[in-house]
């Protein structure tokens, strides 16, 4: 597996700066660790997918905000998986919720 050294090392950089309690060394090592979870979580998540039967585009509750998308207030999650999470540094799991397309809604500018 070839992982790209440039994301690899700009995500240390980014955490190395925003988290102030851990050294660079550490910020690296977790860089490396999402590096490596990344392949595993995807493919978590595409099995996920195709056991629920989902065809529609889907991301989690955060990221659908983030790309400017709420999750319609009493939607379920079409799925879930256990995903791992680098940026901690311990490779802890977590358990991440899926929601479709059709679940959310442009935001509304304030």
């Amino acid at each position: 597996m070839s992982y790209n050294l440039r994301k690899i090392m700009m995500n240390a950089w980014k955490n190395y700066r925003k988290n102030k309690d851990i050294n660079f060394s550490e910020a690296l090592h977790r860089a490396w660790l999402t590096a490596k979870a990344e392949s595993i979580n995807a493919d978590r998540i595409e099995k996920g997918k195709a056991a629920a039967g989902v065809t529609e585009e889907i991301n989690t509750w955060s990221a659908w905000r983030k790309l400017g998308y709420e999750v319609i207030h009493g939607s379920g999650a079409l799925f879930g998986c256990n995903l791992i999470w680098g940026s901690k540094g311990d490779g802890a799991v977590y358990k991440a919720h899926f929601f479709g397309r059709s679940q959310v809604q442009r935001l509304v500018a304030e």
